[in-house]
């Protein structure tokens, strides 16, 4: 029995020593590699310690202890050199040699040690012997870390403390449409034709959200994975609130209305889409809304037709294989007036390249008075021949063409004539726009010409309105101002997000403004009368080199209010453990990264932040009255690779073979000289290589530009393997709802819940687990029972692989 528990002690040291020896020589290849290409020694000397440690305790040398305590110690002080008292970039660079540290500590470990040293542990000198102080050096050196890692707990380095400026109660937001929307009911994606996602609503306070519970529950029956369904079929739905029904589309275009109050299924309405199609998303983001003409101030959706076929209000929807529907609100008919008796208009009319699938409306259409303004979306990086961009506005009540605005051709806007086509591949608007009646403006977030990483034939006009946003004139389509936030872009920085509106007082005057969140993490607060500046824009010097046949722009724009991210280096790189961070390393150092801008390239760019944007379709939200907005900033990093084409039919970049059905080629850039192959940075592992927080929520004023408060937001629970509810600071999709109560709502982290917020501090006051992705923006709106609810709709993102589902939740207080 005796031998055998020698047998298996000699047994578990010679493991130990084994996997030192391992660790060391992958350390030393990877150290190796690291230096080659310009990296920290640190890794090689590491190895070199782990090593010489190994070897000893395979002789069972005493001085192991020492050696490793020293390996301990340096790791610890280089940690924190690094990275200073932040948990997470410490515990990459330490759990696994803690680990062994406090394996190297048991009993038998130094026993045995001790046995081979030649000292008598029974006696005295055995305080004084190699093995005994050596174990005690170790162990204080853990302690010691122990210690730092729990001092890191209560510090972050990352978070911003503060608190926003508070109302004004004198303060009354100006320049509000002239079809006022009434406090309890919710008319356009943003609430109104501003975007502001704000709620002028008070029922929920910091003092009582926490008591927040489901009120009802409504599942749609459309949930991902139908056939012909492409990777990013999501559920980015914000419904409407007209009256006391609620309307919303689903990812498959179905319009369904609710009882607002019950959650009661009022009608329901299949589009019935045309097969086949060549969509590179399945999403709907809303349904816009056109109150009846004799009641423009009415609470109620009920209204009588005018005349047989047509409707007194209308519920618009656009489609993925490319119509303009017109329902009626109250029974979820065509409206037969409009769209010569067909109750809808085709939207491939003067289109080039017709592909059905590749162009149609991801997102709400905008409602005017007299017009229905659409834009659309086209495939990204498919080829060089795809649809146009354009812009059109219709007559609201017959859908007759009123003006297009083409930005290939963009002095035109008269309606192009019967046999033309608009022109090929101009840059589109797939997001959100915003509108001003009273100013007469209609504000268009513009995309990028495809392909987005290559842009050597670009003409005059895409170079002036890609990348910017841009008011037209509401009755002719003529432009009034362009603000580019991005020149020549490379990087896939369309604009993403709403443009808000709001009236802000600067000094003693009081300013119609417009804020454009980007993706590269810029607010640009601009006078939307002429898109001047109205926070100070620089123009900052940007990294040059472009592929073969581009150029790169010399300088880009960079607000006053930026939430751009600090150059990232190689102390920034993470991972799970040493060893990933250290492939990390490697593949940073590897990389052409010049900061923010850095050109896409043969050998592959580190594009930071990457395409999904600080901000995305999700916007921002903001208090007209106190003059702040809520955001929610993500950080990750993407890799940009460019592939040379022999040819313009060659499938370069599909990982996965050729896509199935009539689903596109992503990426493919057919026509242009390079593919792009386009990929998050991650690990080995599969999870950022940069270090957390990815993701914040962040408070700030608008007048001044700063920033307030941000705090990292979010927990891996989804994320990892096992449901870990770490607070890491996760990236968002989905825009923040504000209301009047002081409180804020996001429901579009990446870990399935929906929290609220003090929008005063940004202090966290209440979750709710979701049943699925909530990659949604959230709205509230009061019942006919008095009470406010909170509508939160928990489909999931394919893209970014949250849970599928099909719920939509209405949260209240508990009824009095």
């Amino acid at each position: 029995m005796k031998v055998r528990h020698i047998t298996s002690l000699k047994s578990f040291i010679g493991v130990l020593a084994a996997l030192m020896i391992l660790m060391s020589f992958a350390l030393a290849f990877g150290g190796i590699w690291l230096l080659a290409v310009g990296g920290s020694p640190y890794y090689l000397l590491l190895a070199l310690l782990l090593f010489i440690c190994g070897v000893m305790l395979m002789r069972r040398s005493a001085a192991a202890f020492w050696v490793y305590a020293l390996v301990l110690l340096a790791t610890l002080i280089w940690a924190l050199w690094e990275a200073g008292l932040d948990w997470w970039p410490l515990a990459a660079r330490l759990d696994i040699l803690f680990v062994i540290g406090c394996l190297m500590l048991m009993p038998w470990v130094r026993r045995d040690l001790d046995a081979h040293s030649g000292v008598n542990t029974n006696g005295p000198s055995s305080s004084t012997s190699i093995a005994r102080t050596g174990a005690w050096a170790l162990a204080s050196t853990l302690v010691v870390s122990a210690a730092v890692a729990a001092a890191s707990w209560y510090y972050d380095p990352h978070d911003v403390d503060g608190t926003l400026p508070s109302s004004q109660a004198a303060q009354r937001a100006l320049g509000q449409p002239v079809r006022g929307v009434p406090p309890a009911d919710w008319h356009a994606y943003g609430r109104t034709g501003f975007g502001q996602r704000f709620s002028p609503l008070e029922q929920f306070t910091p003092s009582n959200v926490a008591n927040l519970q489901i009120a009802w529950q409504f599942h749609t029956g459309d949930v991902r994975g139908q056939p012909g369904d492409p990777v990013e079929t999501t559920d980015e739905v914000t419904p409407l609130k007209i009256g006391n029904r609620l309307f919303f589309c689903t990812p498959h275009q179905s319009v369904i209305a609710l009882d607002a109050t019950t959650g009661q299924q009022i009608w329901r309405y299949d589009p019935k889409l045309e097969k086949g199609l060549a969509v590179q998303h399945m999403t709907c983001r809303g349904v816009s809304y056109q109150p009846p003409a004799e009641a423009v101030d009415s609470t109620s959706a009920a209204a009588s037709d005018t005349k047989p076929g047509d409707c007194a209000g209308k519920l618009f929807l656009a489609t993925a294989d490319g119509r303009l529907i017109a329902l009626d609100p109250n029974t979820g008919a065509l409206c037969l007036g409009f769209g010569d008796g067909k109750g809808q208009i085709n939207l491939w009319a003067n289109m080039p390249n017709v592909r059905p699938g590749a162009y149609y409306s991801t997102s709400p259409v905008v409602v005017t008075r007299h017009l229905v303004i659409v834009g659309g979306t086209v495939l990204d990086n498919v080829s060089t021949h795809e649809q146009s961009g354009v812009i059109r506005a219709f007559n609201i009540d017959t859908g007759a063409l009123v003006w297009n605005w083409d930005s290939g051709n963009p002095d035109v806007t008269t309606p192009i004539g019967k046999d033309d086509h608009y022109t090929v591949n101009s840059p589109n608007s797939w997001s959100i726009s915003s509108v001003d009646e009273t100013l007469g403006m209609v504000y268009i977030p513009m995309g990028n010409q495809p392909p987005d990483q290559w842009g050597g034939k670009r003409s005059p006009a895409v170079e002036r309105f890609a990348s910017s946003v841009v008011a037209l004139d509401i009755a002719t389509g003529q432009v009034r101002w362009v603000f580019q936030t991005v020149h020549h872009d490379l990087w896939d920085y369309d604009v993403p997000a709403q443009p808000t509106l709001l009236d802000l007082k600067m000094g003693e005057a009081t300013v119609p403004a417009l804020v454009q969140p980007t993706k590269q993490g810029e607010l640009f607060v601009l006078d939307r009368r002429t898109g001047e500046p109205l926070l100070p824009v620089t123009e900052v010097a940007a990294p040059s080199g472009a592929a073969t046949g581009d150029h790169s722009a010399r300088t880009q724009p960079r607000s006053t209010l930026s939430f751009d991210p600090p150059k990232l280096a190689g102390r920034d790189m993470w991972g799970a453990t040493l060893f990933d961070q250290l492939a990390c390393r490697i593949a940073f150092h590897r990389l052409r990264y010049e900061g923010r801008f850095t050109p896409p390239s043969t050998e592959g760019s580190l594009i930071y932040p990457g395409n999904f944007g600080v901000f995305n379709w999700g916007g921002i939200a903001v208090d007209p009255r106190r003059q702040i907005a809520f955001t929610t900033p993500t950080y990750l990093a993407f890799v940009s690779r460019l592939v040379p084409r022999p040819d313009d039919s060659t499938l370069m970049v599909q990982d996965g073979g050729p896509p199935k059905g009539s689903l596109p080629a992503l990426n493919e850039n057919f026509g242009a000289p390079f593919a792009a192959h386009l990929s998050p940075f991650l690990s080995p592992l599969g999870i950022p290589c940069q270090a957390p927080p990815w993701g914040y929520v962040a408070g700030a004023d608008l007048r001044t530009g700063k920033i307030d408060w941000m705090h990292r937001n979010g927990t891996v629970r989804d994320l990892s393997p096992l449901p870990l509810p770490f607070k890491m600071g996760v990236p968002n999709l989905g825009g923040p709802l504000l209301t009047a109560g002081g409180v804020a709502f996001l429901s579009g982290s990446m870990d399935n819940y929906v929290r609220a917020y003090d929008v005063n501090s940004g202090h966290q006051l209440w979750q709710s687990r979701l049943p699925a992705g909530g990659q949604a923006t959230p709205m509230t709106y009061s019942g006919i029972d008095g009470r406010e609810y909170l509508l939160v709709v928990a489909g999931g993102h394919g893209s970014t692989h949250t849970k599928a589902g099909d719920s939509v939740i209405a949260y209240a207080l508990p009824a009095q």
